[in-house]
């Protein structure tokens, strides 16, 4: 029984203590704060986390490639200055959607193109897309657009009660990140694209040697997250109604964290999406009990995703070892 619980705990240790970290922290609030307790409080973590859930999605793929990705905030406040601006010039939600999908994917598909072709750095080359996609939204409008547009208010305050949960509830927008979730699981561990993306992460010189499609893969990959950028924007002018070029500040930054606390090693090939959304939900936990606490600053969020990102790297580090060694 030992010999068989070893290699499970040497495979899935970081998602393992992910998950743990979560339930301690998410039951230490509700200790300290009773309105925790109740159902609506747990389902707020994806109401108000719906946006960075979608954003890890592809930062999970992208960073499981040995990459990474900080056009991501850029991108989805462009996604949400547009989506405002063409609604507001009489645009059909239903065109503007698509299309915000597909600007984002585009872009993606260019840094992918030049990180593989021209053999720049992912990071030198997304911060390039980062400052571009910031730009062009402040081109668009440098105040908040309102978005007044009957569908997107729709999506916004129609309200999804959770079966045989009393008094629970989500919106629309929130079911995108849980539904994109199950669809990456599915893409990473049952598609040969899923396994040609940890071969990269692993070895990139050894999958070209296997004949995998590795700069194909790679190109995939950050079109994928420049998609999934943009449809975090549709859900963030969603849920605010509006579009603003400052919206998902240093979003970048929050993303890799929860990647990172998800159990996803920065060097790739190991990791998966499931720990990047108990790393969305230790994030949100955090801001949830600061919330209620009242007193404290917003800023301990940053140092205690902070503290808990340098804790989920040492703990990676100790895992890979034991896995290299066993």
């Amino acid at each position: 029984m030992t010999l068989r619980l070893r290699p499970f705990l040497l495979n899935n240790g970081p998602l393992l203590t992910t998950i743990t970290i979560f339930v301690l922290a998410y039951l230490t609030g509700a200790l300290m704060y009773p309105a925790m307790q109740r159902p609506q409080a747990f389902f707020n973590l994806f109401i108000n986390n719906g946006a960075l859930l979608i954003v890890s999605v592809g930062m999970t793929f992208v960073i499981l490639t040995g990459g990474i990705d900080l056009s991501v905030g850029g991108v989805l406040a462009l996604a949400t200055a547009a989506s405002a601006a063409l609604l507001k010039a009489g645009a059909s939600p239903f065109v503007v959607m698509p299309l915000m999908l597909l600007m984002g994917t585009a872009i993606g598909a260019i840094l992918g193109c030049i990180i593989h072709f021209f053999k720049v750095q992912a990071f030198i080359t997304t911060l390039m897309g980062l400052f571009l996609a910031r730009g062009l939204a402040y081109i668009i409008s440098l105040t908040s657009v309102t978005i007044n547009d009957p569908v997107y208010q729709s999506l916004a305050l129609t309200q999804i009660f959770i079966p045989f949960v009393p008094k629970a509830y989500l919106y629309p927008p929130s079911l995108v990140g849980p539904l994109l979730v199950l669809v990456a699981v599915y893409i990473a561990f049952y598609t040969r694209f899923g396994r040609t993306i940890y071969a990269i992460g692993n070895n990139e010189q050894s999958a070209r040697l296997m004949g995998l499609p590795v700069g194909r893969t790679k190109i995939i990959v950050y079109a994928f997250s420049g998609f999934c950028s943009a449809l975090a924007g549709i859900v963030f002018s969603i849920s605010l109604l509006a579009g603003y070029g400052q919206f998902a500040t240093g979003l970048e930054l929050d993303t890799i964290a929860s990647v990172v606390m998800g159990g996803t090693l920065l060097t790739g090939g190991v990791g998966n999406v499931l720990g990047s959304l108990f790393g969305v939900l230790i994030e949100g936990t955090i801001i949830s009990i600061l919330q209620y606490n009242g007193t404290l600053s917003s800023w301990w969020t940053r140092i205690g995703v902070g503290l808990l990102t340098l804790i989920f790297i040492g703990i990676q580090s100790l895992f890979y070892l034991r896995r290299k060694n066993s």
